[in-house]
Formats: C-alpha cells, structure tokens, sequence
C-alpha cells in the first residue's frame, strides 16, 4: 500500500502537499519564489501537487491569478508529478462548470470541487447529489475531486453520497477532513475498485487512515515539514520501523495547534528559516505571527530536525533550487 505507483487515470500513492502562493511585500504573486516551492515540494518527495487550495488563499486571488498560478505549478513540474487545483468558487453551476474547464486547461491531472461552493449549509445532501450529477455533466470527461474546505463552511461529502457518485468514473481525489477513523474507512472502502483516492488531512489520524487503505495525505503540515509526512506515508506498514512510526505519528499530533496558529504565515516564515526567499506577505487575515510564535515554531523546528536525524531522514537544502 505504501507504493507510490497509480493505477491508470489515478493519482499516486504518497503525499500530495496543499501549496502555499508566495507573494512580494507589495502583494503582488512572487511567481520565482513559487517556482522554486515547486522544486521543494518535488524535492521533498511530493507524490503530487494541490495548487490553488485555500492554503493558497486561493479565495483572495483574482481569477486570472488562479489560472496563472495553476499554470505555472504545472509548467514547472514538466510533467514529474500530477498537479491538481480548485476549480469551483461559487455561483451557477453553469459558471463553475465553466471555471473547472478553464482550470482543467492549464494542464492538470484533476480539478477539485470545494464541496460547500456547491450548496448551503442549510441545504439537503440530495441537493448537493442533483448539483454535482449537474456539474458532472457539463463538465465532458474531466477527472474530479472534492475538498471538504472549511472555507466557507465545512460540507463533509459521507460514504453515502460517494458511493453514488463513484460510478460515474469521474472522482479520483478527496481531501478528507471528516476527523472519523470509522467514517474514513467506510469512505475507503466505497471507493475500492474505482480509480479513487483518499488523502487524508488531518495528521492526528494519518497512520490509521494509511493502513485502512487511504492513497496518502495532504496536510498543511507538508508545508514546513514534508520529509517526515513523505517518510510516514512510505513507512506506516513497515513491521521494521513501527516504533520509529510512532513517534513520528506522535509528533504530528502534538504539533497540532501550534501549526494551524496564524496559518499560513506561520508556514511561511517556516520556510523562509529554511532558505527560500519567501516573503511572510498574506492576504488573508490570519492573526499576527507574534514573537513567542516564532519562538515555538523554532523550537518545533529543531525538535522536527532531531527527529529526521534520528529516524535517519535526510532534509531538503531549499537554497537556490532552479536557476
């Protein structure tokens, strides 16, 4: 199960980071620095790339900046790994529709359906059923995913509602972030068989979710410290190393709050400690990143350092990754 190799029209095993856009202080895009993200990622052992995500701030870049940060994701991974990238923001389902094939344009393996763009929180499942049945249809054969976004409200898409839509054929990604081991499972196990995979978000649960079958994980944390998320997702079921597992597991869970304060500056200046050239610049507003913020986060940092050395993980020089 750890195998990072896809079934034909899937996407591979592993780790798929949600990206992060770098901007300049005058808050335009930082189109180099993402350029060179890119290579980090990659370098890192990213089994693919979710660009334009709401780690992206996806909701506060125009649509032009949408389409140009997906584009330039997918030019500069030359076809090394699948990128997928958010394709619906509200509206008509017509207009959506029409975004995810312009999205779907750029190049990527998959666009991703933010599942509370799709219908209000006051809204029944079998609205949402009608709407993406909808959707799917006036979207030809492009392959889909959901994003269970908490952004605007967190609609989670139940084993249920999968298991009509899976055969259509057109779902191979689910950013899950139900928080359920038991729901987790029964979602992986309606989707056995077709060319679907769940990645789970959320790292508290990641080792349980990877041994019930989960295609891999996409968390935020792969944004300050992908080695270790790439090695957990290799490693889970491997009888040799379970006791080095567990505490990389564990570190996940205790890092937990820490890494969702003033996110994503927090990850930012991660990185930024790190060697990339990325500025702490965000659009949205996410609280200060204060000094004793800082503080933890360097703290964490070298106790994350530690741990690779231990566990025998080699780090990323981030440095100048292209020229």
């Amino acid at each position: 199960m750890s195998s990072s190799t896809p079934s034909a029209g899937s996407l591979p095993r592993g780790f798929i980071p949600v990206m992060l856009t770098p901007f300049q202080e005058t808050g335009a895009v930082d189109s180099a620095t993402l350029a060179q993200l890119t290579e980090f990622y990659i370098e890192a052992g990213a089994a693919g790339l979710f660009a334009n995500c709401l780690s992206s701030e996806m909701y506060e870049l125009t649509e032009d900046e949408r389409l140009a940060v997906t584009k330039l994701v997918v030019d500069q991974t030359a076809g090394r790994v699948p990128v997928v990238a958010t394709g619906t923001f509200g509206g008509p389902i017509a207009q959506q529709a029409d975004f995810i094939k312009r999205i779907y344009e750029t190049g990527v393996q998959a666009v991703i359906v933010i599942t509370s763009l799709i219908a209000d929180a006051d809204e029944s499942d079998a609205v949402f059923l009608e709407r993406m049945h909808e959707l799917i249809a006036l979207t030809d054969t492009i392959p889909l995913g959901f994003y269970e976004c908490p952004v605007p409200y967190k609609r989670l898409i139940n084993s249920d509602i999968l298991k009509e839509l899976l055969p259509t054929g057109r779902l191979i990604y689910h950013k899950d972030t139900c928080l359920d081991e038991a729901e987790v499972a029964r979602r992986i196990a309606v989707g056995s068989g077709y060319k679907f995979g769940l990645y789970d978000a959320y790292m508290v649960n990641a080792v349980s979710s990877l041994r019930a079958g989960a295609a891999g994980l996409s968390c935020i944390q792969g944004n300050e410290f992908p080695e270790l998320i790439v090695w957990l997702a290799a490693n889970y079921d491997n009888a040799d190393r379970q006791d080095d597992v567990n505490r990389v597991q564990q570190f996940f869970v205790d890092c937990m709050d820490l890494v969702h304060t003033a996110y994503p500056t927090i990850a930012k200046y991660t990185l930024q400690k790190r060697g990339l050239p990325i500025s702490l610049y965000t659009r949205r507003d996410v609280g200060l990143l204060t000094t004793e913020l800082q503080n933890d986060m360097d703290a964490l940092v070298e106790t994350a350092n530690q741990l690779q050395l231990e566990v025998g993980i080699e780090s990323v020089f981030v440095g100048k990754l292209i020229e």
